[in-house]
Order: C-alpha cells, then sequence, then structure tokens
C-alpha cells in the first residue's frame, strides 16, 4: 500500500497565500480544512505555507507525504449522523526556520501571501527578552512573536504591504496580545519609528475565537482506515463536523477570506467578547461542572455523562436553567447553540476523558462559571445549586478525599497543600482570593451550600444529590 503523495492531488497547486505557525491537528484541521473548502470551489485558490514553530515539529512528516493529509469527520451536526474522509491538499510546503532562515526569510518576499495564521498554544504568544535577531538567524530556539518580528521587518525592509494577522492561540485579545509583543520586540530591537508606523498602519491584527473538537491521529483505528481507503496516511486528522470561527476586526477580511461563501460558520465582529462568553459559558461551563461530580458517580467521559439519565437532566438543567438566562445574548441564539453543544457532547466518535477536564480545575471554574453564577445570584437572589455542587466537589477532591491526583498549577497545589486536612478547610479555600479573583464567602449563603453539599458528597455520593436536585424543579 503505498503513502499519500501528490499522485492523489486534484485540486492545481496554487500559489502561496497563507502563512501558518504550527502544522499540529487542530491548524490542519482547522484553518486548512477551511482552506480546501474555499479551493474546491474555486473562491480562494491559495496555497499554504506551513511554518514550524519549535525546533521539534512535524514538517518532516508532512513533507514525507508531498504534505497531503486526511481530514476524518465523524459526528452529529443538525442532528444527523456525519462520517466522511477527505485529502486535503492546501499546503504547499514547509519551512523549518530553525535550520532554513533563508527559505523563512524568503516567505516575506513572496507578494501573494497576505495572511498569517498561528496557533503556537497559550504560552506561545510571549515576550523573552533574550531573544534577539541574531539568535534567530542562527537558528537557536526562540519565541514565535519574535520570529515572526523578523520576518515583518524584512517585509517592511523590502518597501511591501502588510499581512491579515489571525492569530488562533486560546487566549482572549490574542491579536491585541500578539501586535504588543511584536511592538515589544521593536523596540528591544530597536527597529526604528518607520517600522513601528508600518506594524500599526500597513498590518491588520485581529483577535479570534476558534471552536472545534480536534482528537487528532485515530490511533486505535489508523490501520483499518487506511485498508479501507487504499493508502497510508501518517498525519491522518479526527475532528467533529462542527465549527465557528469568530473573528474580531475589519470586515474587510471577508473579501480576502471567502469562508463564508464557502459555506464555512464564519463570524466577523467589532465585538468577539458576546461569543467567547458564549463559548466559555454553555459549552466550557457545562464540562467544569460535570468533571468533577461525574468522575465522583464513577463516570469516566462526557458520552457517558450525556448517557446518564440522571446526569443528562442535571446538565441540561444547568445549561438552560442556571447559565444561558444570565448570558447576555439574545434567548434564541443561546438555545440554538445549545442544542449543537449537546450534539457535540453526545458525539458516540469521541471519548472526551473527564480526567482531561480536570486539568488546571480551580482557574477553570473562576473563568468558566464564577461569572455566570454572580449574574445568577444578581438576577434571581438565589444560588445556582449545580454550580454550587461542582464547586463543592472540587474542594473534595482537592482535600485528597478521592482518588484522582490534582493536577493544577503550583501555585494552587500548593495553596491547597498548606488548608487541607483542616477544621476550616471550606472557609480557607472559599476565602482565598487567590484561588477565585475574590473572597466567595462574601456572596451571602454560598459557605453554607457549598458545606451541605460537601458533606453529603461524602455521606451520599454525587449521583444521589445529583438527582434530589433534579427532583427539586
Amino acid at each position: 500500500m503505498e503513502s499519500l503523495n501528490n499522485s492523489f492531488r486534484k485540486l492545481p497547486q496554487y500559489p502561496n497565500k497563507v502563512i501558518q505557525f504550527g502544522e499540529g491537528n487542530f491548524l490542519r484541521a482547522f484553518i486548512d480544512w477551511q482552506i480546501q473548502q474555499m479551493n474546491k470551489q474555486g473562491l480562494f485558490k491559495g496555497g499554504v505555507q506551513v511554518v514550524q514553530p519549535l525546533p521539534t515539529g512535524r514538517v518532516k512528516e508532512l513533507d514525507a507525504q508531498d504534505d497531503l493529509y486526511t481530514v476524518l469527520l465523524e459526528g452529529i451536526l443538525d442532528g444527523k449522523k456525519v462520517q466522511s474522509h477527505e485529502i486535503i491538499e492546501s499546503i504547499n510546503g514547509t519551512v523549518n526556520p530553525y535550520t532554513e532562515y533563508d527559505k523563512y526569510m524568503a516567505l516575506a518576499e513572496d507578494d501573494n501571501i497576505e495572511v498569517i495564521f498561528s496557533n503556537t498554544t497559550e504560552a506561545g504568544i510571549a515576550f523573552d527578552e533574550n531573544d534577539t535577531l541574531d539568535k534567530i538567524k542562527q537558528g537557536e530556539k526562540s519565541s514565535y512573536p519574535a520570529k515572526l518580528t523578523a520576518l515583518l521587518y524584512h517585509r517592511f525592509e523590502l518597501g511591501k504591504k502588510g499581512f491579515h494577522i489571525i492569530p488562533c492561540e486560546l487566549i482572549n485579545h490574542n491579536g491585541d496580545a500578539l501586535k504588543k509583543t511584536i511592538l515589544q520586540y521593536a523596540d528591544l530591537w530597536n527597529l526604528g519609528e518607520d517600522f513601528v508606523n508600518w506594524i500599526n498602519n500597513d498590518n491588520e491584527f485581529y483577535s479570534t475565537l476558534v471552536d472545534r473538537i480536534v482528537p487528532g491521529y485515530p490511533r486505535d483505528r489508523a490501520k483499518d482506515l487506511e485498508a479501507e481507503w487504499g493508502y497510508k496516511d501518517q498525519n491522518m486528522v479526527k475532528t467533529e463536523p462542527f465549527l465557528i470561527f469568530v473573528i474580531e476586526g475589519n470586515k474587510d477580511i471577508e473579501k480576502v477570506l471567502p469562508l463564508k461563501e464557502a459555506g464555512i460558520n464564519l463570524v466577523v465582529t467589532d465585538d468577539m467578547q458576546p461569543y467567547r462568553n458564549r463559548k466559555v459559558s454553555i459549552l466550557n461551563g457545562p464540562h467544569t461542572t460535570m468533571s468533577p461530580i461525574g468522575r465522583l458517580a464513577g463516570l469516566e467521559t462526557v458520552g457517558q455523562v450525556m448517557a446518564d439519565r440522571d446526569f443528562y437532566r442535571f446538565i441540561d438543567d444547568e445549561m438552560h436553567k442556571e447559565i444561558i438566562p444570565v448570558v447576555p445574548l439574545p434567548k434564541d441564539e443561546l438555545e440554538s447553540y445549545a442544542k449543537g453543544i449537546q450534539e457535540r457532547f453526545e458525539n458516540p466518535y469521541v471519548k472526551h476523558q473527564l480526567s482531561a477536564l480536570a486539568l488546571n480545575s480551580i482557574s477553570k471554574y473562576r473563568a468558566r462559571l464564577l461569572p455566570n453564577y454572580k449574574r445568577y445570584y444578581e438576577k434571581y437572589g438565589k444560588l445556582p445549586k449545580r454550580m454550587t455542587l461542582a464547586l463543592a466537589a472540587y474542594l473534595w477532591i482537592y482535600n485528597g478525599k478521592s482518588e484522582f491526583d490534582i493536577n493544577d498549577t503550583a501555585d494552587i497545589v500548593a495553596g491547597f497543600e498548606k488548608i487541607k486536612g483542616t477544621d476550616d478547610y471550606i472557609h480557607a479555600a472559599l476565602s482565598n482570593p487567590d484561588f477565585w479573583g475574590k473572597d466567595l464567602t462574601k456572596i451571602p449563603g454560598l459557605e453554607d451550600l457549598v458545606t451541605k453539599y460537601y458533606n453529603e458528597i461524602g455521606n451520599k455520593g454525587t449521583r444521589q444529590i445529583v438527582q434530589e436536585i433534579n427532583a427539586e424543579e
């Protein structure tokens, strides 16, 4: 059986229009898949040059298959089962800037390239004062913004137009953060006021919200899939059919990237925060609730939670009774989004582990549930029981009352170690602003209800508490 190679291409190899920092599963199943959809309809007619952001990466594996790979779509979309696969032909080539600096700089010389995408993890957009232009030229490890600044400076020196720069890292205001970091390097390296003006006036920076669950390489089925498809593919990537791409910034980007015309779920807006709040509240919020409560009841995956009568009702009620009423967006839009989220939670092809959702649980609760917790209390004058049970369950686990390991940041782990097993453990945990950003005991009744649920977890278990809350309403 032969590996994927150029003989499998069906589309023309279009000129480069995109630089992409990152060769991981997400960008290949999200950005490159979308470019494929535009190219199939003759709307974009552009290819991608992938830049490897770290000294180690997968560009060699991509090149071994002439940069082709398969995207496997599996899941439920609009109530219908989706199972399909497609060879993605968007990538024209790859560049390793650590070993191919001249080839990397040549990207700045290409007048056809208009757009830069990136996904270098949340830690990727960071400033390091030790980064220098010489280090980048010599192939030493450097940050993504530093490498991008070097590329932009070469583009500027050539007197060429700027780029549309669209980061996909999962941090709020990612476009603003990237631009700020680039300007820090411009100052550190004394690149001059003219370059700073060129960055500000000739380039468009966009902030984004990206949403698509990408489990990645389907290791357990890869051999069977290759036998079915008739070729080898070491870079295949599995993803759900749903996606949404929210871009904040100049609406001219719709002309540069005609994604809407290609049928892609793109939103270009002046303010992406309502969409971010929607995702964080309705997708991430229930994830954060079900993780401790479900695990304490012996459930292991999101799918098991949604297949369980008690827990499905509990999560459904949290969405519709505690979260949607307090998220500042039109109700019909939120209800429609929630329906899609439930389909994604129930996706039989994705085994999303509750243990994976438990990473950095305290900061997740603070970011994903606490804002709506406060909104709910302010609107109704009472406490949201489901979010409160989740809080009690986290405190139970972080007090060493379960067999689960605590996987959190060093400062959070250290903070809980100081109070673990103490008589005033619950008060000490809830009143610590380092955990939650404020003293939660100031919310009337919260400490009493958390204490009640905490004690009941030990006496009854989370399933019985879930059943009792379900029966109350």
